[in-house]
């Protein structure tokens, strides 16, 4: 069977395209719309209407995309940049009208939980109790589990680009008051989260999302045109000396560092503080950099529950069910 999801982020919109026959997404086509929403928002969070259509015209695109390689869906969704918009439903609605595909907001937790479900498949169950760390545009998912799904799943708005927008906007590069009271905001919202996965002393430590690996690629980690069988690292200590590294430098001599893209340059260094300080309250000494994340867990859920789960799903007005098995939704391409 093959199957297509569609992405909505604070940068990107991505499709994917997978057969997942056997229970394992294989990935056969991707693409990927650089929308940059989260740029495009007002001092409220709303979403403007130029950047409404930008991503109505991406998700149409998508759904074409989807029909030409003949996959079901596409499976879509929006993360924390529409999520958290005071005009979420309108621009729900919106791309609905506009594509005929009803594309839904996912709770943190859920993005949390997905995302742990691809990395457990990833790792397999040598990996032993899991503790995952997922840093977003918007917000940060923490997940801790011993088997399919987590035990314990969270979201915190500690996203680098919301965090960049909010505390390192002044200066370039930054003042050192801005990185203090930025690291105050990150070890207060930590703080709980931190002493539970401390208490539940996981065995490996997940990290996943482009910031994890572009940070990765900084910190000596293999590059990306390794492929995604190749082991990748990434250790506090490590991660400590890229913070001081990207802090010194403005913007756009960050892009010149390994790893590190000019589109996401000036959020490495606040998606860098959040990494390190995570890592550090909550005791772990390194992590492995898993290339699965949220979609390919979508793509495993499909594929391991079958299509009621989706039947199952949200409704039109992407308002989503608290049950994890009611959070997405599912439409054909446009007529």
């Amino acid at each position: 069977m093959r199957v297509s999801v569609v992405d909505a982020g604070s940068n990107t919109v991505r499709l994917v395209i997978a057969d997942v026959e056997g229970g394992v997404p294989l990935p056969v086509h991707t693409v990927k719309w650089k929308l940059r929403l989260s740029e495009q928002v007002g001092p409220d969070g709303a979403i403007a209407d130029e950047a409404v259509e930008q991503l109505v015209k991406a998700v149409a695109a998508a759904g074409a995309t989807a029909r030409r390689w003949h996959a079901t869906g596409p499976l879509a969704f929006a993360t924390a940049v529409v999520r958290s918009a005071p005009n979420r439903h309108e621009v729900l609605q919106r791309v609905a009208s506009g594509t005929g595909i009803h594309m839904c907001t996912l709770p943190g937790e859920t993005e949390a939980e997905l995302t742990f479900l691809a990395a457990r498949r990833w790792l397999g169950w040598k990996a032993g109790p899991l503790a995952l760390l997922d840093i977003g545009g918007g917000s940060l998912e923490v997940a801790f589990g011993r088997g399919r799904l987590p035990d314990f799943a969270a979201s915190l708005p500690l996203g680098a680009n919301r965090l960049t927008r909010e505390y390192l906007g002044v200066q370039d590069p930054p003042a050192p008051g801005e990185l203090k009271v930025l690291r105050r905001r990150i070890r207060h919202e930590l703080r709980d989260v931190a002493s539970r996965i401390r208490w539940e002393g996981p065995r490996t430590t997940a990290v996943t999302s482009r910031t994890f690996q572009q940070l990765a690629r900084l910190c000596g980690a293999a590059p990306g045109r390794y492929g995604p069988f190749v082991e990748r690292e990434l250790a506090c200590r490590d991660l400590r000396e890229a913070v001081r590294s990207l802090a010194v430098l403005p913007a756009a001599e960050r892009a010149l560092l390994p790893g590190i893209s000019a589109p996401r340059a000036a959020q490495s260094l606040a998606g860098a503080v959040v990494g390190h300080t995570a890592l550090k309250l909550m005791g772990l000494r390194r992590a492995v950099v898993c290339p699965w994340a949220i979609r390919e867990g979508v793509l495993l859920r499909y594929a391991e529950d079958g299509s009621d789960w989706w039947t199952d799903a949200t409704g039109e007005t992407g308002t989503p069910a608290p049950s994890l098995a009611a959070t997405l939704c599912i439409a054909g391409p446009p007529a």
